[in-house]
């Protein structure tokens, strides 16, 4: 060994220990501020104080995102996607008009394109791309290059004209549409989130082993996973994920989350040694059969609470009617006899 080779060597291993010795210093800090004594790694630290409740220096909001978050570094994209059933998109061959309809009805950012099926994906457009190019063709000519702020607003300002613009292009002659990444259900969400900041592309599209586009997923969908739901001026419309129908009684839809029905039935449901593994009522569901049940339905929870399915496909349950568990039965007294005249 060279005595260049043999002092790397050691300046390397100065290097380790000095790394080894700065995470262990900051692990005690750690224990010590979770109240913790018994030598153990982060992850285990942290979920055994907030099961303990030995992490009172945390707020409950601070307490319910760490527990997002652990639940987030074990998560897969398939537990967390929207379903192929419930995308949003569009066919490229469709005018601009239809993407402009679809993007207002939708309120979404985003849409992904595809020709003919969505196994056959071509990417996405966002809406501010969209906005862009209708100021363009607007204006008749597209503001590039230009020097100053006051320089790009003159055409807009002077010649904007939406009479001028051809709503009935196909969306494909249209020189806007983004890549959007392509991922396999079993990937880590965590692996996800970062390789949507690298990239900068925020939607992806979860392909399983045969090409076949299973669900999609956006960067929004990610964080909400540990910050909890982020609502937006869309959201107030959405459909209620719970309804008490006058003739049905209790319907939900199964991408519910499980914390939701149980809630509003005020009970539980899952154990929380499976927390992790259920997160909605269609989740709950396929973990008791182990496969996809067909309408008309009836599963039974240990609890007494049954679940009657009222809208699914081969692929997945869409909508359900909740029996909560009947009262228990007592025995009524007997009346006297009537004394015979």
């Amino acid at each position: 060994m060279t005595e260049n080779t043999y002092q790397k060597t050691v300046s390397d291993t100065v290097d380790d220990d000095s790394r080894v010795l700065s995470a262990n210093s900051w692990l005690q800090v750690l224990r010590a501020k979770l109240g913790l004594v018994v030598p153990q790694n982060v992850r285990d630290a942290l979920e055994g104080a907030l099961k303990t409740g030995t992490s009172e220096n945390f707020t409950d909001a601070e307490r319910k995102m760490l527990e997002r978050l652990l639940r987030f570094g074990s998560s897969r994209v398939a537990s967390l996607m929207i379903p192929r059933a419930d995308i949003t998109a569009l066919d490229e061959d469709e005018p601009i008009s239809e993407l402009l309809e679809t993007f207002n009805e939708a309120g979404v950012s985003r849409i992904p394109l595809f020709r003919e099926t969505l196994d056959d994906p071509r990417g996405m457009i966002l809406i501010k791309d969209v906005l862009r190019w209708l100021m363009a063709e607007a204006t008749g000519q597209p503001v590039k290059g230009a020097k100053t702020d006051q320089e790009a607003e003159k055409p807009a300002l002077n010649q904007f004209d939406l009479r001028s613009v051809d709503l009935s292009r196909p969306i494909t002659t249209v020189k806007i549409r983004r890549q959007i990444l392509y991922v396999p259900p079993s990937m880590p969400a965590v692996d996800l989130l970062i390789r949507m900041q690298s990239t900068r592309i925020h939607m992806a599209l979860v392909v399983d082993e045969y090409g076949g586009t299973d669900g999609l997923v956006t960067i929004e969908d990610l964080i909400e996973q540990v910050v909890g739901n982020i609502e937006d001026e869309h959201d107030d419309d959405e459909e209620t994920n719970i309804v008490v129908d006058p003739k049905l009684g209790i319907v939900a839809v199964a991408r519910t989350p499980i914390e939701e029905l149980e809630k509003h039935l005020n009970m539980k449901l899952v154990p929380e040694d499976e927390e992790t593994e259920v997160d909605t009522i269609g989740g709950l569901i396929f973990s008791m059969l182990g496969r996809v049940p067909a309408r008309g339905e009836l599963i039974r929870h240990p609890s007494g609470v049954e679940f009657e399915v009222l809208d699914a496909d081969p692929r997945r349950v869409k909508k359900l009617k909740i029996h909560p568990p009947r009262p228990p039965v007592t025995n009524a007294k007997s009346l006297p006899e009537t004394p015979k005249a």
